[in-house]
């Protein structure tokens, strides 16, 4: 039971970063109905930026704030500049999809231009190698702080879109961009808002995944996967889910690494997903989108 609880407990932090790289997905594709294709190359743009304010000298809390809102900004030019346009102009979903592609290679030539190929080691406030006792099971320093920061900042996240007008608008633009345009609400700049926080979300998996592994231009494409994949396994219209399907898959993928073989560990959670999509195709949380005529 113990060796069950700590593999357990380690498959919930990889998780929670799965969680949030899906959520900033998930944001995406209620609002605009695309599947952002550059997410994880936004988040590592933000974690390079991290690492050079870091050793500049400055403090974390600053490189932090600084990436967080360097990959926000990315988000929201591409938007303004590109895709809202786009859709303005007709654009199909097919053509968006393959905008933020263009927006991917981009980015990743620019991150090789900047900071090269060589993979570099991520400081870190928090040690991975750094352990408590917990009663049966030990914790890393990082592991905490890696489950605190997904949880404080899916919190956020709940409370903007719950509990502000802001997060009002955002629901009501999602359900129905016709109406709300009706209704007065500013609706390009709702969308521009919401590309912002999803690449906020997927910077804050980048700073917390870098530590682990080294820095690379392409660190964070592993976990863009597992992020979609998190999504389809929750529902891609769900922000629920997309939490519970990335820790589900980060649970599944460390036991099946623990009780099967490493080999197979991904190939094992890839294999929940099938199951649950096959009795559910929405996902465990999804709904079917029902567009209004």
């Amino acid at each position: 039971m113990e060796r069950f609880l700590q593999y357990a407990l380690a498959g919930l932090s990889a998780g929670s970063l799965y969680a949030l790289v899906a959520l900033g997905l998930v944001l995406i594709y209620r609002s605009t109905r695309v599947l952002n294709f550059a997410h994880a190359d936004m988040a590592t743009v933000g974690t390079f930026i991290a690492f050079s304010v870091i050793t500049s000298g400055l403090p974390f809390w600053m490189a932090f704030t600084m990436a967080l809102v360097a990959g926000a900004v990315i988000a929201v030019l591409f938007y303004f500049g590109a895709l809202g346009p786009a859709q303005r102009k007709g654009a199909n979903h097919l053509g968006q999809v393959i905008l933020t592609l263009g927006l991917s290679l981009i980015l990743q030539g620019l991150t090789v231009y900047r900071w090269g190929a060589e993979p570099e080691r991520f400081p870190f406030p928090l040690s991975d190698t750094k352990v408590w006792k917990v009663g049966p099971i030990f914790v890393s320093e990082l592991a905490l702080g890696t489950l605190a920061a997904a949880a404080a900042a899916s919190l956020v996240l709940f409370l903007l879109i719950q509990k502000t007008r802001l997060g009002l608008a955002m629901r009501a633009t999602s359900e129905n961009l016709q109406a709300a345009q009706t209704l007065g609400i500013p609706t390009r700049g709702v969308l521009a808002f919401a590309w912002g926080v999803a690449a906020a979300l997927a910077v804050v998996a980048g700073v917390f995944l870098a530590p682990s592994s080294f820095l690379d231009p392409f660190f964070m494409l592993d976990a863009m996967f597992k992020g979609l994949a998190a999504a389809v396994l929750g529902g891609l219209n769900s922000l629920p889910g997309a939490v519970l399907g990335g820790l589900i898959l980060g649970v599944a993928e460390s036991l099946g690494g623990a009780y099967v073989s490493l080999e197979f560990k991904t190939s094992l959670a890839f294999i929940l997903i099938v199951v649950v999509l096959l009795a559910r195709p929405e996902g465990l949380l999804g709904k079917e989108f029902q567009e209004r005529v």
